[in-house]
């Protein structure tokens, strides 16, 4: 398989189970490491780059500065509450020493996606699965990523916190972000991405 992203473009990835939609956006945040192929990035900071054959250094500078990654379900440390799950992302994309504009913006985001403020010194683990996304997303998206991975990031969110989702990613592109996504809600996609590339066809639409 084989296909390519231009700066700010959003690819789709449809496919039955199964069919690998998710492998590939892990081998390109680097939770898989391919046996072969290449993974081509163009990062603003090392040029070039094969992700398949980067060090583990600079998947970490990547992760923390250039991608973004939102999967289904919340990776988090144990004693990080909620705040400071998404606080550390803003400290990643505005510095520590902008820490007055980090907060801001985890309050905003945290706002935006109907996180009532009583859940935000809480641990997450104690919050329903459309918490627990809508959590992950506001993670992700604060870090205004040059590469955006969306793995079925509305699988159990409402039609109320769909279209907040839509309307940050709809903001991100506006930006310039590169996004490819895995969504099973076809009318999700519709008008949001720019190509679709299916599984089974091994082509972009």
């Amino acid at each position: 398989m084989s296909f390519a992203l231009s700066p700010g473009q959003f690819v789709g990835i449809t496919g039955r189970s199964g069919s690998g939609k998710s492998t590939i956006l892990r081998c390109i945040w680097r939770t898989n490491l391919p046996e072969r192929g290449r993974i081509l990035y163009d990062s603003a900071r090392f040029g070039l780059l094969d992700l398949a054959q980067a060090t583990q250094r600079q998947m970490l500078y990547l992760r923390a500065f250039e991608l973004g990654y939102v999967s289904q379900f919340l990776n988090a440390l144990p004693r990080q509450t909620a705040r400071d799950i998404v606080l550390k992302s803003a400290l990643e994309a505005y510095g520590a020493d902008d820490r007055e504009r980090a907060e801001a913006e985890t309050e905003r985001m945290l706002r935006h996606f109907d996180l009532d403020e009583s859940l935000w010194e809480l641990y997450p683990r104690t919050f329903s699965g459309g918490e627990k996304l809508r959590l992950n997303i506001a993670a992700a998206m604060i870090k205004r990523p040059r590469l955006l991975l969306l793995d079925e990031p509305t699988a159990s969110l409402d039609n109320a916190s769909k279209l907040k989702v839509r309307s940050l990613i709809e903001q991100l592109k506006a930006e310039g972000t590169t996004m490819l996504g895995i969504f099973h809600d076809l009318e999700f996609m519709d008008g949001l991405c720019d190509h679709e590339f299916n599984m089974q066809e091994g082509m972009m639409a």
